[in-house]
Order: structure tokens, then sequence, then C-alpha cells
């Protein structure tokens, strides 16, 4: 059978990697459906090759160019946040969700609605809604697959060992490009250099978190969410050869680990096969190669964007909510050189300090315009903070 798969975030890497999938298994899906943000040409290529139902272009400025370019190709074209929701209610049997940041959360909570299968790209929806999201996943019976390496992982091995055998599951980092690095050696630390993952290919954004180690952190928040245990059930260990993904500790004492490629076909292929598993077009990983492998504690000293992160999911209430919109406005006004590289972790400790000292930092958010709003009003103090830093 033939399935349906809709894609939000179609010029990324992640969409890059899903179409790759699509392409080597041509009679197993069919593109129905594919966004972008601001990549219009891609997504017109995109579109033209694949031939889904309908396309969407976030960013409406843009809206006019999608709908000249695709006149004559059958395809429809629909633009800004409205056509992102009418992407995400496309009927399809597999949705990726791969928009990046704050902005994936709307559509993918709109994809949620069809019961279908959702592979999650995007960990910000459970950091700044975990509660409301995974409820909504729940009540509309959807199927929530981790696309992350390390939360994928780690569902391929409480699926099959059962999350009552837990008792701690340990993800692992690959420490980033400043591994082993002093504080003072950071202070200079240029966009450029931030980008450049030893053993990853990612986008900017992330791969900014992954040299802070912000990414660690919001992906202990996800874990929190997706397998429902709690803070104590959950590690971090610095493993910089990327080839062991997560380590679940069982009752008795045994871990069990999941190894893989680092690459990012590996763990969507099982999203979009499971419960079958396929066979990416992908190096299979040679321990003897390999030689070693490493593991020890990250230094949360140097890299506090971790220690932060599980401080907020520590608290808990509106407090990763607060990390996320923070984390967003700081790694954005890194890669523009409006704050430096150190500064991303201290704008975001400030804006923490403020939000938990609030009496409101408890609330539990209940619908996504309640997410939205307290998102906005965190964003816009920490404008202020960059403005401040960078004067």
């Amino acid at each position: 059978m033939t399935l349906r798969i809709s894609l939000l975030g179609a010029t990324g890497s992640i969409g890059a990697s899903t179409l790759a999938i699509v392409d080597q298994y041509p009679d197993r899906f069919r593109v129905v459906a594919l966004s972008a943000h601001n990549d219009v040409a891609g997504l017109v290529t995109l579109a033209k090759k694949y031939q889904p139902e309908v396309v969407a272009i976030s960013n409406p400025e843009h809206r006019d160019v999608l709908e000249e370019a695709l006149r004559g190709t059958g395809v429809r074209g629909v633009s800004g946040s409205e056509g992102l929701l009418e992407i995400a209610q496309v009927q399809a049997d597999f949705i990726m969700a791969a928009i990046v940041g704050f902005a994936g959360l709307a559509p993918t909570l709109e994809a949620l609605k069809q019961g279908s299968r959702v592979g999650l790209a995007n960990k910000e929806c459970l950091v700044a809604a975990g509660d409301l999201f995974m409820g909504e996943a729940r009540r509309y019976g959807a199927t929530v697959l981790p696309v992350d390496s390390e939360h994928n992982a780690a569902f391929q091995l409480i699926e099959a060992h059962g999350v009552e055998e837990l008792e701690t599951l340990i993800l692992t980092a690959s420490g980033g490009p400043f591994l082993g690095q002093s504080i003072s050696a950071l202070e200079n630390v240029t966009p450029e250099q931030a980008v450049k993952h030893p053993t990853w290919s990612m986008g900017q954004k992330i791969s900014i978190d992954s040299a802070t180690l912000m990414n660690k952190g919001l992906e202990l928040i996800e874990a929190h969410h997706l397998f429902r245990i709690n803070q104590g059930q959950l590690d971090v260990l610095v493993h910089p050869q990327s080839v062991v993904h997560a380590i679940t500790v069982l009752r008795d004492g045994s871990m069990i680990s999941h190894q893989a490629p680092a690459d990012m076909r590996a763990p969507i292929i099982h999203c979009m096969g499971w419960p079958e598993r396929l066979s990416p077009n992908i190096k299979r990983v040679n321990l003897a190669d390999i030689g070693h492998l490493s593991f020890f504690e990250p230094d949360r000293d140097v890299f506090k964007c971790l220690a932060l992160a599980e401080q907020a999911m520590k608290s808990g209430g509106a407090a990763p909510t607060a990390l996320n919109a923070a984390n967003e406005v700081a790694v954005g006004s890194f890669l523009k050189s409006k704050i430096g590289f150190l500064d991303i972790g201290n704008l975001v400790q400030t804006v923490m300090e403020k939000i938990i000292a609030r009496p409101d930092s408890g609330q539990t958010f209940k619908t996504l315009d309640a997410v939205s709003a307290f998102d906005q009003e965190i964003r816009l103090i920490a404008d202020d903070l960059v403005v401040k830093v960078s004067k």
C-alpha cells in the first residue's frame, strides 16, 4: 500500500533526508503536501518533482512568486500561517513535522487531529508545550514517533523492553565543536565556528544549540514528555564518536545501548516504516573501524545551557516555555552577531531567573493561544536584554 506523506519543513536538512527515502521507496510513499518558510525556489522545485496536492510558503511575502511559479503545474500553492494550517490538514498517513522552532507548534498540533503517525523532528513542540501537545496526541489517537536520533534510539529501546522496566534513560551528546574548551576560550567564538558540528550535518539553529549543549537539555525535557518518565530517570553522557545514541539502564542493572550511524536518514526511515523496518542507503556502523567508544560527564559550568534546561525541567510549569523562547531569541541574535557566544547562556539565565521568581511560573498551558501569548511575552523580555548586551 502506498502511504500518503505530508512534509512540514521540506527544504531543510530533515526534509531533504525524508525525500531521499521517498526517492528510495517510490512505490511505498507518495508526497501529498510540502511546506517551506522562505525558500520559495526550493519549494517550487520540489513541487514540480513530486507533484503534491498542495504546497505552502509560510512567509506570505512570497505568495505571488509561488503562485506564478506553480501556474500550469496542477499544484496548488497557499501561504502564511493559514497556509501552514491547511497543509497540516491534508489527509496523510505520515506527517513529518520538521519546521524549526516554536513556529512548528501550531501546524503540528493541527496535524495531530488526523490521528495519524507524526514524525516529530521539532523538539520545541514538547519543550514549549509538552503537556498540551501530548495531551492532544492522546485525545486524537495520533502516534508520535520521535525523529531526533537520541529519542528515536530511546523509543526503540523502550519499545523492546517496556517503560516499566526502565530505571534510567541516558541520552548521549557529541559535545559539539567546543568539547573540552574553557570558558575563556569561548569568549570570541564566531557563528561560523559554532555551526561546524564535528559529526552531524544540521541546520544553523540546532547546530548552535549543540555547541552550547542546550540541545541536549531540550532533549531531556522532550524525553520527559515523550516517554512519561521523571527527571530522576534521565541523564546525559558526552560521547564524541556519536555512535551510541541512547542507553537504557533497566531495574535489574542491565544496560542496553542503541548504535547507529550519525546519519538522520536512520531515525527518519525507522519512523516512516514503523512498525516495519526498512533499509536505508546509508553506511553501516563498523565498530572495528571505530576502534573505541568513550563516555564522560558533561561540563555544566562551561556549558551552562544544559544546567539551565535541567533546572527548567525540574521547575516545570512555564519554565521550559520561557527557556525555549529565550534561547531562540539568543541564538538568532548570536547568528546575526548581535551578541557573543557566551551571552546565549547568560541571556537565558537572566530570563529564567525573572520567570521562576514570578507567582505564575507554575502555570500549565491548556491552549495554543495561552502558550503563544506567554512565548511572545518572553521574546520581548529577551529582545530587551539583547539590546542591553549589544550596546
